[in-house]
């Protein structure tokens, strides 16, 4: 068999090391292999990692993203701002608009909205990407008024306000049919990275946003391991390779937080089918009714915590006791930390995003970058876990910092074990490898997506420059 031979590379802190693969698995590691009837590739010293995972994205909302209209900072800041970049969207039919806040207008509504742009049906998400707000054209040709969806805003009267929340799944049914996006420039944006695996954190999958992801994966549009968090408890899925089913989804909205006794009910159906819960937790009142279901569930190995955006520190002893795990995504720091020393109130800043308290209180960690709603470039997010500054370059949470080595580690657990040990480069693993053109101390010294010089999946090199 033809195998792939990595010459001379640095692993796990040792030069000159060469690495054999066969078909999907690493099948030697040692010093000057023999190169015959192998493809040679010269690590000419850089550093041979473990496939970088991304542990919470979302894969339709970021191919959507890269055609919408930027509605909020860096790009607009301002209402004349926003209303000059809906005017100019191009087309005539649908806007669509990305990454509002409330720092840029207000807390927009259909009339808000219908002020910087009537002449079109827009429709524009907020950067947190719980809630979507339609101008009138926009409700209009949606039926917002006669809609019984329980994510329709309305006001005092009874009226539709324009704002949607968490109802992305009705929306698009009710939305010009397009059919799924092309993941392909996704997929190669993550191998550029030196991602190998990633885990889709989409709640309630259609089937036929289910069947778009799996005809991707199996297509190679996204060669990319896959996980997959809001496959239904009930759905049967067609076996693709390198995808997984795991923990089942469950989205605790900050809107509106769910009613005990039904979170109990579908925690304990999760954890009857064998599904371990993976729980959006956004704020300390989500979290705090999250361990009182636990208590009354009890809870099973993989149970996770999405974001864990504000953690008491009161409650790291009973998340540690639990076993749960932390998904969190520090890049928002880096990304929107100005936002959050504005608005965040002053006694809640050393809850956001923790990473060093829940490392040292050992709670499984694991990185992530939620994007489209966070930067998707892991090097970007192990930087932020670092120096956890703010685009004003002001620190966000400095007793929170971790070392970029650490940072780098929390990117390597296992697809379906996240805060697991970082995985090795060694006989009889995946082969799923990015090498580096540099050294992992310089790489650390200097997070940068410039320095991956190949990424390999499954024996196969999915990117190389």
């Amino acid at each position: 068999m033809t195998g792939l031979l990595i010459r001379g590379a640095e692993v796990a802190g040792r030069p000159g090391v060469d690495v054999l693969v066969e078909g999907e698995r690493i099948v030697a590691v040692g010093a000057e292999l023999p190169t015959v009837g192998h493809t040679v590739v010269d690590a000419d010293g850089g550093a041979l990692l473990p496939g970088l995972h991304d542990h919470h994205l979302h894969l339709h909302a970021l191919a959507a993203d890269a055609d919408s209209v930027r509605c909020g900072p860096p790009h607009v800041r301002d209402g004349a701002a926003l209303a000059a970049a809906l005017a100019t969207a191009p087309g005539d039919g649908w806007i669509r608009g990305v990454g509002y806040v409330e720092t840029v207008a207000g807390e927009l509504d259909s009339a808000g909205l219908d002020a910087l742009c009537r002449d079109r049906p827009v429709r524009v998400q907020h950067r947190s990407g719980a809630v979507w707000i339609l101008n009138s054209a926009a409700a209009a040709l949606v039926g917002l008024d006669s809609a019984v969806h329980p994510g329709v805003e309305r006001d005092h009267h009874g009226r539709a306000t324009g704002r949607v929340w968490r109802a992305d799944t009705w929306l698009r049914s009710r939305l010009p049919e397009t059919g799924p996006p092309d993941l392909t420039a996704i997929g190669d944006e993550l191998a550029r990275y030196g991602i190998t695996g990633i885990t889709d954190a989409t709640p309630d999958l259609s089937e036929t946003s289910l069947a778009a992801l799996l005809a991707a994966a199996a297509s190679r549009a996204i060669p990319q391991r896959l996980n997959l968090l809001g496959v239904a408890l009930d759905a049967a899925v067609e076996p693709v390779s390198g995808v997984t089913v795991g923990a089942y989804k469950i989205v605790l909205a900050d809107s509106g937080l769910p009613d005990i006794d039904a979170l109990i009910a579908t925690v304990a159906r999760a954890h009857a089918a064998d599904r371990p819960v993976a729980v959006h937790c956004v704020s300390r009142e989500a979290l705090l009714i999250l361990l009182a279901v636990f208590a009354e569930t009890g809870n099973v190995p993989g149970d996770r915590i999405e974001h864990g955006a504000l953690i008491p520190v009161e409650t790291l002893g009973t998340l540690r006791g639990l076993g749960l795990r932390v998904v969190t995504q520090p890049g928002f720091v880096a990304h929107r930390g100005d936002d959050y020393l504005q608005r965040v109130d002053a006694a809640d800043l050393g809850d956001l995003y923790r990473c060093r308290s829940l490392c040292d209180a050992g709670i499984g960690l694991a990185l992530s970058s939620d994007a489209p709603y966070g930067p998707l470039d892991p090097w970007r997010v192990i930087a932020a876990a670092a120096d956890r500054r703010a685009p004003d370059g002001r620190r966000v949470g400095p007793a929170e910092r971790i070392t970029t080595r650490a940072a780098l580690d929390l990117y390597l657990a296992p697809l379906d074990d996240p805060g697991a040990a970082p995985r090795v480069v060694g006989r009889g693993a995946r082969a799923d490898l990015v090498l580096l053109d540099r050294s992992v101390a310089d790489q650390c010294a200097a997070p940068t997506a410039g320095a991956v010089r190949a990424t390999v999946i499954g024996g196969r090199v999915a990117y190389a420059r």
